[in-house]
């Protein structure tokens, strides 16, 4: 194979303040406080001229739960809006909004051990072998403690190597996958009826749904063996124990809140929830989104999960703050760049994301930055989206020079401790922020992380039991933890299971979803659906990870399966046009046995070199917001 001359873009990190004179103009070396008063001036102007929801913020899923109770803080206080996300929205809002629909709690069930004494594991849509190593390092254990593994996945992925039974489905198709699973459940009288009956509603209607949805006609729609799909719902009823794991081969579909709720189905369906060993378990990809929710960073709930719409709550904070919320939902991610497109969104402060790289459309999403009125960004590194900033903010690396906490996928809440000495004039993200708020007209007094942290468990019931002592003590708690002397569950939801009826709480309604296939659909022109992922060596838009070495990296191919590379007549390493109805790229080729004709896969980690989202579609789920990134509809075309 001929060595491609292409090396990952290597990003500078941020030592001092930038400001920009004009717009279109470069970029300078600035004072902190001219900086500051910049930032702070435009954001007043925009307030000011349109209104509060002119702002918005863009807060970070790697940063401290503290930065995030404090991003969102500012949001609504200093700024009166509630206009305030993150790159959850990108991946899992539709496990946050599916388990949230049927739990009334936004986070993941079970425990990572659990996974290691369950009967049977499904990793359905997550190649985590790749993406999530140290919880697939759980699953390793628990198959050599005995559990079966199945993989539902539309690649044979690394993490399909482990399974007992790999069910390749054709992109889109998860919900019919899972109403036939379901079918074939209730029809051989699988289902566990005393749970369906006591810790349940809509079942009658779910069985109704369900009942076209044979094997015959699933494995047509979905491409699955009908007996691979009967042996996959016998096993998962018949387990004693079993744990559904997804990530976003789920969620990342216009559809993705459907597709959860699919699957959520199958746990109500077999009482796989609310014991030990048995749960649902949405894999998060970075190392403190689930904390940017539960701290509020999102634009319908406060800090706890705690409703804005609910007057008691909402007063709560209120007092708290002396402040007045907006008694309604502000404007997700999605809805953000809608609002830039429009006119309507006028300035932004991004914290440590790098939408002009991460978005769907990525061509469209640089076009709505560039009109802001005023853009600030805070971030370690001079990404893309930072050079598009009027101002840009140094800011400290969360998990090497900072203190505070973050929240992973099992909701455990672990201490973080600066070792290192932030390089130049970096500051700390909060001191950042409460800065600004001064400047703003709010002078806020914290004298530490650990006083933020203070603050929001004064507020948050499930954080109530956390101080930073009990967290060293116990290398971590999971919420909810309301007390300060008893250690919370290892799994939530087990009120289902109590055997007096205002014991159990709500109970879990069964969702009824429909399928609906991919937006982008693949025809005569376009006839290769294209998905996304990761890789094991890279990180997101590999703004991070592109300046390390790596012995696994290969940099950005599209990957075709040998029948489709013979096709076209291309081999390993030529390079290729692929073109979508929204734009093209060049890419060489990579020949993957893995994948099935037809089928065809990239990854976002380098955009610089290969900028895979100008391809992928922006149809947005109408419930959590996020995009399809997992079918676009593409082309080959020989260079």
């Amino acid at each position: 194979m001929k060595k491609r001359d292409r090396t990952p873009k290597t990003y500078a990190r941020l030592t001092h303040p930038l400001v920009r004179d004009e717009k279109g103009g470069p970029l300078r070396r600035a004072t902190w406080d001219e900086a500051l008063e910049r930032a702070s001036a435009g954001f007043r102007e925009a307030r000011e001229t349109h209104g509060p929801d002119a702002f918005a913020m863009l807060s970070c899923a790697r940063a401290t739960n503290e930065m995030n109770y404090v991003a969102q803080k500012f949001t609504r206080v200093v700024m009166g809006t509630n206009n305030v996300d993150s790159c959850n929205r990108t991946c899992h809002a539709p496990s946050v909004a599916g388990l949230s629909a049927v739990f009334g709690s936004g986070g993941g069930t079970s425990s990572y051990a659990e996974v290691e004494h369950t009967d049977l594991i499904v990793m359905w849509g997550s190649n985590a072998r790749f993406a999530h190593p140290i919880f697939f390092h759980h699953v390793l254990k628990g198959i050599r403690n005995g559990a079966r593994m199945y993989a539902v996945d539309p690649r044979r992925t690394s993490t399909a190597e482990w399974a007992e039974s790999w069910l390749g489905l054709n992109v889109g198709t998860d919900i019919p996958l899972a109403h036939a699973i379901g079918r074939e459940i209730i029809h051989a009288g699988l289902h566990n009826r005393a749970f369906v009956e006591r810790a349940t509603t809509g079942f009658e209607e779910y069985a109704a749904l369900v009942e076209p949805w044979t094997l015959g006609l699933a494995e047509k729609v979905t491409g699955v063996p009908a007996a691979a799909i009967r042996e996959l719902a016998h096993a998962y009823a018949r387990a004693e124990r079993a744990q559904m794991c997804w990530t976003l081969g789920i969620t990342e579909h216009h559809n993705g809140t459907d597709n959860v709720r699919a699957l959520i189905n199958l746990s109500l369906l077999t009482g796989h929830v609310g014991r030990f060993g048995s749960g649902v378990q949405p894999l998060r990809g970075q190392n403190n989104v689930q904390g940017g929710g539960d701290m509020g960073a999102i634009p319908n709930k406060l800090p706890g999960f705690q409703d804005i719409l609910d007057d008691g709550d909402r007063r709560k904070f209120e007092v708290a703050w002396d402040t007045v919320i907006q008694p309604r939902y502000g404007m997700t991610l999605t809805e953000m760049f809608e609002a830039m497109e429009h006119g309507d969104l006028r300035a932004v402060y991004c914290i440590g994301e790098n939408p002009a790289q991460s978005e769907a459309d990525s061509e469209q999403a640089e076009r709505r930055l560039r009109a802001l009125d005023h853009f600030v960004v805070q971030d370690i590194f001079l990404t893309k989206t930072a050079e598009m900033a009027d101002v840009v903010l140094p800011a400290t690396a969360a998990w090497a020079e900072t203190e505070g906490t973050t929240t992973n996928s099992e909701r455990r809440v672990q201490r973080v401790r600066a070792a290192l000495t932030p390089p130049g004039e970096a500051r700390e993200d909060i001191d950042i922020i409460c800065e600004m708020a001064r400047r703003l007209g709010h002078d806020w007094k914290f004298a530490d992380s650990e006083s933020v942290w203070n603050e929001l468990r004064a507020l948050s019931p499930d954080h109530f039991g956390m101080t930073y002592d009990r967290l060293e003590e116990q290398q971590g708690l999971q919420w909810p933890c309301p007390d300060l002397s008893e250690l919370p569950s290892t799994f939530l939801h087990g009120r289902l299971w109590e055997p007096e009826l205002a014991d159990r709480g709500r109970l879990a309604p069964f969702g009824l979803v429909q399928h609906d296939p991919p937006v982008d659909l693949t025809d005569e022109e376009y006839p290769i659906r294209l998905t996304t992922g990761r890789r094991l060596d890279s990180y997101n838009t590999g703004v991070q990870s592109g300046s390390f070495a790596s012995p696994l990296r290969r940099g950005e191919y599209v990957e075709l399966c040998p029948e489709d590379a013979e096709h076209y007549g291309v081999a390993v390493g030529q390079e290729v046009r692929v073109v979508s109805r929204r734009g093209a790229v060049t890419a060489p080729v990579w020949v993957d046995p893995a994948l099935r004709p037809g089928l065809a896969f990239m990854t976002m980690h380098f955009p610089d070199e290969v900028d895979t989202n100008q391809l992928t579609i922006e149809a947005n789920c109408p419930i959590a917001g996020t995009a399809e990134f997992k079918a676009s509809a593409i082309r080959i075309e020989r260079s």
